[in-house]
Formats: structure tokens, sequence, C-alpha cells
């Protein structure tokens, strides 16, 4: 049976383009979460006054990939210790947040971050919040599949590009078969 993560780590288009790729995930959908506003638009998200974060929501079969190494990819792709920012995005909408689906996905969040912090594996502490899943907002269609439709575009090339050669390096024991 398939399960969601829903995960926030700046722009939206790199988080779906490196979890597209893992065996096990079976969906991911750009969009939004976190916020008040109902249906927002990418414009409103922007302005970082409706409390929303750019995510992807992911549909993963815990039977191949376990929400722990959805979290192992997740603080490899992104930098969970600064805040509301993510390299030149600032904004509450670019900040680092896991929005559990289950008591166990909370647990384990928490986990994984004291963990990584324990280990030192940055210099600073990790500022992602762990927050209740409450509702996920799709983004605009124009944002869906964004990297693998404009590879070539100035933002893939410089942000997204390099960190789909990281996931490459490091896990590459979990990336499907080729198609």
């Amino acid at each position: 049976m398939s399960e969601l993560a829903t995960l926030a780590g700046g722009c939206f288009w790199c988080l779906e383009a490196a979890f597209e790729q893992l065996r096990g995930v079976e969906r991911v959908d750009s969009g939004y979460a976190g916020g008040e506003v109902p249906n927002p638009t990418y414009e409103q998200v922007c302005s970082g006054r409706t409390g929303h974060a750019e995510v992807v929501q992911v549909t993963f079969g815990p039977g191949t990939i376990a929400f722990r190494d959805l979290l192992g990819v997740f603080f490899t792709i992104h930098d969970p210790t600064t805040l509301n920012r993510q390299g030149a995005d600032v904004g509450t909408q670019y900040r680092s947040a896991i929005f559990y689906h289950t008591p166990e996905q909370q647990r384990t969040a928490i986990e994984v971050i004291s963990e990584l912090d324990a280990a030192h594996v940055w210099d600073a502490p990790i500022v992602t919040e762990v927050t209740r899943f409450a509702r996920f907002w799709p983004a605009e269609a124009y944002h869906r599949e964004y990297y693998r439709r404009n590879p070539t575009q100035g933002y893939c090339r410089a942000v997204i590009a390099p960190k789909i050669a990281k996931l490459r390096k490091e896990f590459f024991d979990r990336l499907k078969a080729p198609a």
C-alpha cells in the first residue's frame, strides 16, 4: 500500500526532479502546504503572505523505499540549516519542512534530525520544521515536471542539475532503471 510524504526544501522544481528518480517513488506532485489561504496561486505563495511553502507530495511504496530513506535524500539535496531560504530563494515559502502524515513519520523525522545534528553534518543546527500535514494544494500545470521539460533553462542548469548529479552519485543504488 502506498504512503505519502510531503516535504519542503526550497524550490519544488528541485525536489520534484530528485524524488521522481528514486526506485519506489510512484508519483511526485509539486504544490503548496502549510498555509492558511485555500487554493493559493504561485504568485500568492511567492508574496510570502499565505503561510504556504513550496512542497512536493511524494507517493511511495514503503516496501521499496522507506520514509527514512526519503528523508536521507531530502537532507542531502537541500540546506536544512538556513531559515526561510535556499540559496538565492528567500522567504517563508522556501523554508525547510516535513509535513508528517502519521505519528510514525513524525517520530522518524525527529529522530533523523537529531541524528544529523549529533553527527555535526552541517556547521549550523538544522532548522527544518516538523509539522502535522493539513492540506496539499497542487501547483499550476506549468510547474509540473519542470526540470524534465526545461533541462537547458538557466535555473535548471545552475541549481537543479548539480543537485541531481549529487543524488545520482550518493544514491546510485536507489535510482530507477533508465527508461
